[in-house]
């Protein structure tokens, strides 16, 4: 979302001096790079390394990515090398702050992104891998199973201009969204009380995986949350092979879990409102509506053809 701005080159150039002067990296190129939505995301080249710059603007989302730095820097320390290593400042310090944007550099990764059932076993076992990870007490936040994405979303649905597209395109839809927030509010309920065991989880680790070089990755670490498996494990909710890919994992690492029905359906539902919120902060921000459509009546509906059916 935020990497469709379109900077200045005045705006380059404070960048690349803040760059210079904060972490003592001299850049010889620096230029949008693919990944990110709710951050601002760049490549950076110096004579003889690259680096991905990452920045967060919204309010919304600063707090979060801030606060997944220490989470980053803790997993590096207990030996998981498949994750963006952070590239520190000068003065010791993990993020920085640029132009009102929580800033962070991490090495650059060069990969592509990649689903398929075979990326889908090997990040399935990464993150088993990932919750061998001793918790630090407030590391991250803790899962609390609330409604928050979906009252979040009708805020924002009623901020919307009468006459607007996104409005009138929602609206249509509307019987389907309620139902929904509804079975948020279901599963919320059923699950509030007890979130053990408390893992640090990812949230969105396929749509972060990338394979290049011969080795994989998990990226885009920015909302790490003390939760159990199935916040991780939900997409699959709809495919036995990877129900079974994902229990596979958690046994290979010692874990002894069973993945919770009403948990994967709780996460289903609050990741669609999660999702929509995405949709519709980029449309009050730009005005666009790229990939809203797609995302409401074709690939998250696949989810829901299991998790409706789940009592």
């Amino acid at each position: 979302m935020y990497s469709e701005i379109v900077r200045s080159s005045e705006y380059i150039q404070q960048l690349l001096g803040f760059i210079r002067c904060e972490y003592g990296l001299d850049g010889a190129s620096i230029v949008p790079a693919k990944r990110g939505f709710y951050g601002e995301t760049w490549k950076l080249g110096t004579a003889d390394s690259s680096y991905f710059i990452k920045t967060a603007y919204p309010s919304s989302h600063m707090r979060l990515y801030e606060g997944s730095f220490p989470v980053i820097e803790h997993l590096c320390r207990h030996g998981i090398d498949f994750i963006s290593r952070i590239v520190k400042s000068l003065s010791g310090r993990l993020s920085t702050r640029f132009d009102g944007a929580v800033l962070g550099v991490f090495e650059w990764i060069d990969g592509e992104n990649r689903q398929d059932e075979i990326t889908k076993v090997q990040e399935y076992q990464m993150l088993a891998k990932v919750y061998k990870v001793p918790v630090i007490p407030d590391i991250a936040p803790r899962e609390h199973f609330s409604t928050g994405s979906a009252d979040a979303f009708f805020r924002l649905w009623a901020s919307l201009p009468l006459d607007s597209p996104m409005r009138a395109s929602i609206g249509q839809r509307r019987a389907r969204i309620e139902h929904r927030a509804e079975r948020l509010r279901i599963f919320a309920e059923r699950c509030s009380g007890d979130a053990s065991p408390l893992y640090i989880t990812h949230g969105d680790a396929g749509g972060n995986f990338l394979v290049g070089d011969g080795k994989n990755y998990i990226v885009d670490w920015d909302t790490p949350i003390l939760a159990p498996p199935e916040r991780d494990a939900w997409f699959g909710i709809g495919w036995d092979w990877a129900i079974e890919a994902f229990r596979d994992a958690l046994r290979q690492q010692g874990i002894d879990y069973t993945l919770r029905k009403e948990r994967m359906a709780y996460y289903s539902y609050n990741m669609y409102f999660y999702y929509l919120n995405a949709f519709m902060e980029k449309y009050i921000l730009t005005g666009a509506t790229q990939g809203f459509e797609e995302f409401m009546d074709d690939w998250i509906e696949e989810s829901f053809q299991y998790a409706d059916r789940i009592n």
